[in-house]
């Protein structure tokens, strides 16, 4: 159960409201996440549109951003974010063998180069926030400067949101 209540639509401040409906009209549900970022309508409005942009994505491959989102799930024990991304993982060209492995990612033969210099990447951002150069120098071979800041940025941000999720202990969608 949840440490803190989540915020229901009757309950909401008009902007939270407001961004529930937006929610609603594209057909989507308003997740367990967003209504726990009702208690801040300013800060948690802004949360939304961070995480939408980072999903909406500009140049990174999105299966690299799921691979790295679903790593950080696994990472910082976060069932919530490892589950949510699973599903888009699945959706975005990650096979469920690579999903199966991304604890022990090193030994598996799952996956490309590519996908093991954003994930040896990914494994120091989130571990130890400095990343040594050699780690650096290998995403380069594979990224340009414009999707590495773009992996930060989800880096930064889904670590943010394992943290929420997991602080909070917000329980699973139905």
């Amino acid at each position: 159960m949840a440490r803190v209540k989540y915020v229901e639509k009757a309950d909401a401040h008009p902007q939270v409201k407001d961004l529930y409906d937006k929610i609603e009209e594209r057909g989507q549900k308003v997740i367990k996440l967003w209504k726990v970022m009702g208690h801040l309508p300013y800060i948690g409005l802004n949360y939304q549109r961070m995480g939408n942009s980072i999903l909406k994505g500009e140049e990174l491959p999105p299966k690299l951003r799921e691979i790295a989102i679903i790593r950080l799930g696994y990472i910082d024990r976060s069932k919530y974010e490892f589950t949510q991304h699973t599903r888009i993982g699945l959706r975005v060209g990650l096979t469920q063998k690579q999903i199966d492995d991304i604890g022990d990612w090193q030994k598996s033969k799952a996956y490309s180069e590519e996908e093991r210099a954003v994930l040896a990447y990914t494994d120091e951002v989130e571990k130890n926030i400095q990343v040594k150069d050699e780690t650096f120098a290998n995403l380069k071979k594979h990224l340009n400067e414009h999707q590495i800041v773009e992996l930060t940025a989800a880096i930064g941000f889904y670590g943010m949101t394992c943290r929420i999720l997991e602080a909070l202990q917000v329980d699973m969608e139905d």
